[in-house]
């Protein structure tokens, strides 16, 4: 019987959100959205929409996913990880090889924050539906502003018109005016063999790759020399941008990748954290604080470090994380 299967795919660092997020602990299990983690967020979100859950991770994080599936009380799950993170192309290559082949794997990333769920209900079951046509299906986000940290798909109804990097403002602004650009989203629905077929088709290395690696794995661990044979490529390289499969769901729900302080600011200021009249927000620390002479930024207090940032600027800290100390990042 055909299952509908949730792959969360938790191997995300989330560098843009140091030093909140660290390597040993990742932003997807921050326990900052109303006492819960993205990752939790997005384990029980599915739970009524899938029959089954599979996470893919790594031998940094695979415990962490464990404890936070506990605290949820979600006790039933497949866990698959990785020796060392291969890009998203393997990593749902491995879910794929776990399922069968008329298996719908809805592949959601874990570090999404996404409300309206009864819009997202709808959403995914329209791209199931077309997943059991054997469509690779992607869901694209109704623009709310010309965002450049995001990526954005070109479309004509459930047509894929092709992909965008992420634009600088000016391109990002033409997108919105041109009204037939959606935000991609990274999330994605298919069969499981159609997925397999499509990157053996366009991937050969890496589908026959991932096999080899994924037939060694002992346990739900995968072994580390067959792994490093595997080319690290991203799924929308790999099959998106190739496939004559592809259709989008143009989704309305609410969504950010919580993939830089600007959106975690605009998360914590509607949920009633406090801001001055300057715009200015304290992250991390009750200490009281006052801003001289300085808007639109944000301070971040840890035990080990803290960072002082424009909110305009929130997109550069990565660039910041990979320069500190090694014990810090």
């Amino acid at each position: 019987m055909t299952k509908i299967i949730n792959i969360i795919l938790s191997g995300g660092v989330g560098s843009r959100l140091w030093p909140l997020s660290r390597k040993h602990r990742p932003k997807q299990y921050l326990n900052i959205f109303g006492k819960k983690s993205l990752f939790q967020l997005t384990a029980t979100r599915n739970i009524s929409l899938c029959d089954r859950l599979t996470v893919i991770g790594n031998t940094d994080n695979f415990e962490l996913s464990s404890e936070a599936l506990q605290e949820i009380n979600i006790q039933e799950y497949q866990q698959i990880v990785e020796a060392s993170p291969r890009n998203t192309a393997a990593a749902i290559a491995f879910a794929a090889f776990s399922a069968d082949k008329d298996d719908i794997l809805l592949i959601t990333p874990s570090d999404h924050l996404i409300e309206d769920e009864e819009e997202y209900a709808r959403s995914v079951n329209e791209a199931i539906q077309l997943a059991k046509q054997d469509s690779i299906v992607t869901f694209g986000l109704v623009p709310t502003k010309p965002e450049t940290g995001f990526g954005y798909i070109q479309v004509d109804g459930n047509n894929v018109l092709g992909f965008r990097e992420k634009p600088n403002l000016e391109t990002a602004q033409e997108f919105i005016l041109k009204g037939n650009f959606l935000w991609n989203s990274g999330m994605f629905c298919f069969k499981a063999g159609i997925f397999l077929e499509e990157l053996k088709k366009y991937q050969p290395e890496v589908y026959t790759k991932s096999e080899i690696a994924f037939n060694a794995r002992i346990g739900d661990k995968l072994p580390l020399r067959e792994s490093m044979d595997i080319p690290s490529i991203s799924v929308d390289y790999a099959v998106m941008e190739k496939t004559d499969r592809l259709k989008v769901v143009k989704s309305n729900f609410k969504w950010s990748d919580m993939g830089s302080f600007e959106s975690l600011y605009n998360y914590l200021k509607n949920n009633g954290h406090p801001t001055d009249e300057n715009g200015n927000m304290v992250i991390g620390s009750n200490i009281h604080t006052e801003f001289l002479g300085i808007k639109k930024s944000i301070l971040v207090v840890t035990e080990d470090a803290i960072l002082v940032l424009k909110r305009e600027k929130s997109q550069d800290v990565k660039k910041i994380c990979e320069n500190v100390p090694a014990n810090l990042q």
